[in-house]
């Protein structure tokens, strides 16, 4: 049986991503050890040096669709050179934030319409999608105060919690929308419960795959 996989993370700042992912990995090695740990934007040489760009501080605030072609520029770059290549090779793809993130906070934080991200979706990425998308599902302002004990922020964790909330609330619209591959984890609960949510939910997933 084909046993590669491609699975993607999302949610909003603070969500709990980034410590939830070693979890992920170990409970997925029982299926497939051949696992390609990723990230947007970013994941190649070429699509780290546009995330710097997008995240950077210094830099003039820059226009939504700026903004918007630059993301789509480096998951081009990233699934040309990165994520294709490992799906064909039959391993796991594991990848922190997709183009969820991108309906998310430019569609739903900037305010740029559906219609015009899918255009560049459809010219990117062609008919792939997740398999399965993981969301860890925090309120903004939780999210928000986890994040502000960092010692470092970026352009996007500095926006105000209008704009987090207008995230969330396209999360949930995609969540509706693509119950198929959409898998809500309460990422309110303390990080061992959470962690127990990820494990039941990937188990229960590769044992209907099987």
């Amino acid at each position: 049986m084909k046993k590669s996989l491609f699975i993607t993370i999302e949610g909003v700042e603070g969500a709990g991503k980034t410590t939830s992912i070693p979890v992920i990995q170990e409970t997925l090695s029982a299926y497939n050890e051949h696992i390609v740990l990723t990230r947007e934007p970013g994941g190649t040489e070429v699509s780290e040096a546009i995330r710097e760009t997008l995240l950077s501080q210094s830099l003039p605030a820059m226009h939504p669709d700026t903004e918007l072609l630059l993301m789509f520029a480096a998951r081009a770059e990233h699934l040309r050179s990165k994520i294709e290549p490992a799906l064909a090779e039959n391993k796991i793809v594991l990848c922190d934030r997709f183009t969820d993130s991108t309906y998310a906070y430019q569609g739903g934080g900037r305010g740029i319409a559906d219609s015009r991200i899918k255009v560049l979706e459809k010219w990117t990425q062609g008919t792939l999608c997740a398999d399965l998308t993981l969301y860890l599902d925090v309120d903004a302002a939780t999210g928000l105060a986890r994040t502000r004990i960092r010692e470092h922020s970026d352009r996007f964790e500095d926006e105000d919690i209008a704009f987090f909330n207008r995230i969330r609330g396209k999360f949930h619209e995609l969540m509706a929308e693509h119950p198929e591959r959409y898998r809500l984890i309460d990422a309110s609960q303390s990080i061992s419960e959470v962690h127990q949510q990820i494990r039941d939910v990937l188990h229960t997933y590769l044992k209907e795959r099987r």
